[in-house]
């Protein structure tokens, strides 16, 4: 047996093996890109690996569908075991230590599963689940922080935007129903407006912020997720737009000589094809 394969984990299929990958990767004899790695130079590819997750779960029905989610899940796996592994080589903690919190953390928040608790339904889930996070950060010692403080957690910027309506709407400052909300998207557009005919660009960047937060509250109001809205438009537009490209093609239209007309001409047509052959995104 070579000295490889004598390094190599035999069950690929437990956790173990994949900590004893990693562990190998940022050993003496490892890789140099991920021996070079800190949990600070990571952070792209955690925000990254999870979002291609998140478009796999959301991509429409297709024979590969389930692979890619695995694939996927996979890739942010990766990422957890080696933050984990980063945390052991420093003495913190390790993935073991990880498994362990969200263990009790899950048993400690679901006490209708693993307690005596009852609840009526997946409302009184959340509910109750928000009184017990309170009670932790209580006994965290973390109330010195005002009870109405906001306190939100960095997220990308619309759905953290989402997350604050979220939280201001238990704090009873909200809008009362969608129409409402609706009204202050019309009045923000209204200051941008007016900020692009000041042409002060300090001015435009300030209100076309409280335009995208108030989109975000309308969302809200809708019971839609912001993020999950924005996620969908963009993989219509692309789906469109490769479509449009695609047809002009066909035609032998060379896309770079179109003047914005010709080229708006087949973006309708792109339009029109999606109307006759829905795809749901």
């Amino acid at each position: 047996m070579s000295q490889d394969s004598a390094q190599t984990p035999t069950n690929l299929r437990q956790i173990e093996s994949l900590v004893e990958i990693v562990a190998r990767l940022r050993g003496p004899d490892g890789c140099p890109w991920d021996k070079e790695q800190t949990h600070e130079s990571l952070t792209q590819y955690a925000i990254e690996e999870t979002h291609e997750l998140v478009e796999a779960l959301e991509a429409p029905p297709h024979p590969k569908k389930d692979h890619k989610i695995k694939d996927e899940l996979g890739d942010v796996l990766f990422q957890v075991i080696l933050h984990a592994q980063l945390a052991s080589e420093r003495g913190a903690f390790d993935i073991n230590d990880v498994i362990a919190n969200v263990s009790e953390k899950l048993i400690r928040r679901h006490p209708h599963v693993f307690g005596d608790a009852k609840v009526a339904d997946s409302a009184e889930v959340i509910s109750k689940w928000d009184e017990i996070k309170k009670k932790e950060k209580e006994l965290a010692k973390e109330d010195g922080i005002s009870p109405y403080a906001l306190n939100v957690p960095p997220l990308p910027a619309l759905q953290r935007a989402y997350k604050i309506g979220k939280r201001t709407e238990k704090l009873k400052f909200d809008w009362d129903s969608a129409a409402d909300a609706m009204v202050k998207v019309e009045e923000e557009l209204d200051e941008l407006r007016e900020a692009l005919d000041n042409d002060v660009m300090s001015e435009i960047e300030y209100e076309l912020g409280d335009v995208f937060f108030s989109l975000s509250q309308l969302a809200r109001h809708l019971k839609l997720d912001p993020e999950q809205v924005l996620r969908k438009g963009n993989r219509r537009f692309e789906t469109r737009f490769n479509k449009m490209i695609e047809m002009a093609h066909a035609e032998g239209v060379d896309w770079s000589a179109l003047d914005l007309e010709g080229k708006d001409v087949y973006w309708r047509q792109a339009k029109e094809y999606f109307k006759a052959n829905p795809i749901k995104f």
